[in-house]
């Protein structure tokens, strides 16, 4: 058994999503294989220019939607009912992965709790089915979430949708649009406000029957892009239970000892492990980056007291990665051309180097369509 720490294993990562800046395709990262998590407006734009050579600028402004056009990425509702971009040509297995194993597995990705599935009158998992056909039906051409929310709400059984204190409305079930979507066939538009959603073109019909064989996939990307992991963790990801990820456990594993702990890793990726390059730079990295989708915590920042600073319930700063390790939280703030980012450093990490900082915030203001950028500590 291979024996690493959690550096080795940051260092691995930190290869593996290509934050050395390896070339300059956005089709070829190596994250995408996985998804990429699009948590605001800005997120996924300034993790593709993170990791990619060449002028950011042309991810700004309507130059974003074009470069994923270019390398035929699109971005749907996916992993645990979040926006990812992923290739076009992967959006069918990907909504094969979203169709539960059974309903202990519907319920676990839904989060209901006994009285949800009372109130449904039906299975999770012909709840998930049930909406999934009907967004199908409804969403016939290009319409805003809302008008699909409330065109889906007129045809769904009264247990499938719920009184929305914030929108003062009855609609559907938000995690129940959101993993039944992509199933029905229907994307996200990129970089579009409010989300707009859109049929995909020659899709057949409403993907229906669970196949493990997807889910496996899923997991084996996770483990290739963030190294060893559990099926604790993996199923974290996934937005299930651990029972249900060992019941889609690939093949071809390796069992590695990771500071005292087993984890598994695809065997064919254990001399990347054994022998990472070195990452000595520093990056910006936005919330919701994919390094941060890791769910060993402890491995990316091992300090308890520092997690409430990275992770928090709403508003997550993005993080400064510094020669391997995270170093401090970042936010910005557009005035006129100019971007102002100010950095937090976290308790007993050392302060990153200011011109490699500046150098980096300059990326990040221009991946932004701003001039400059400017760069202040907390």
């Amino acid at each position: 058994m291979l024996h690493v720490d959690r550096q080795q294993v940051l260092a691995f990562r930190i290869a593996a999503q290509e934050l050395h800046r390896p070339h300059d395709e956005p089709g070829k990262l190596a994250v995408l294989r996985l998804g990429m998590q699009d948590a605001s407006q800005v997120a996924a734009r300034l993790a593709l220019a993170t990791r990619l050579a060449g002028d950011p600028e042309r991810f700004a402004g309507a130059g974003f939607a074009e470069e994923l056009r270019a390398a035929d990425l699109t971005l749907a509702w996916s992993h645990r009912g979040a926006p990812h971009l992923h290739h076009a040509a992967d959006l069918p297995w990907v909504a094969q992965s979203l169709v539960p194993l059974d309903d202990g597995d519907a319920q676990a990705r839904m989060a209901w709790q006994r009285r949800d599935v009372a109130e449904a009158g039906m299975p999770v998992t012909e709840a998930l089915t049930t909406a999934a056909e009907r967004l199908r039906e409804v969403v016939g051409a290009t319409m805003t979430k809302g008008a699909a929310s409330e065109a889906v709400t007129k045809v769904l059984p009264p247990g499938l949708v719920r009184w929305c204190r914030r929108c003062q409305a009855t609609h559907i079930h938000e995690q129940l649009m959101r993993l039944a979507t992509l199933r029905a066939g229907v994307r996200l538009e990129p970089d579009v406000s409010p989300a707009t959603l859109t049929p995909i073109d020659g899709w057949e019909d409403v993907t229906r029957e669970p196949d493990p064989a997807t889910g496996r996939r899923v997991i084996e990307e996770y483990l290739r892009v963030h190294g060893p992991a559990t099926p604790a963790e993996a199923s974290g990801f996934l937005g299930t239970t651990q029972s249900v990820a060992k019941r889609m456990w690939p093949d071809g594993l390796a069992a590695v000892d990771v500071d005292g702990k087993t984890a598994y890793l695809p065997e064919d990726a254990l001399p990347a492990l054994e022998s990472p390059a070195e990452p000595s730079f520093v990056r910006l990295l936005p919330p919701a980056d994919p390094l941060l989708q890791a769910r060993d915590r402890a491995v990316l920042v091992p300090e308890k007291e520092n997690h409430k600073q990275v992770w928090r319930i709403l508003g997550n700063p993005g993080v400064v990665v510094a020669d391997g390790e995270i170093v401090a939280t970042w936010r910005a703030r557009a005035r006129g051309q100019r971007l102002e980012v100010t950095v937090s450093p976290l308790t007993g990490r050392h302060r990153p180097d200011v011109s490699e900082l500046e150098a980096e915030a300059t990326r990040t203001a221009r991946a932004r369509g701003l001039d400059q950028a400017t760069v202040g500590f907390a």
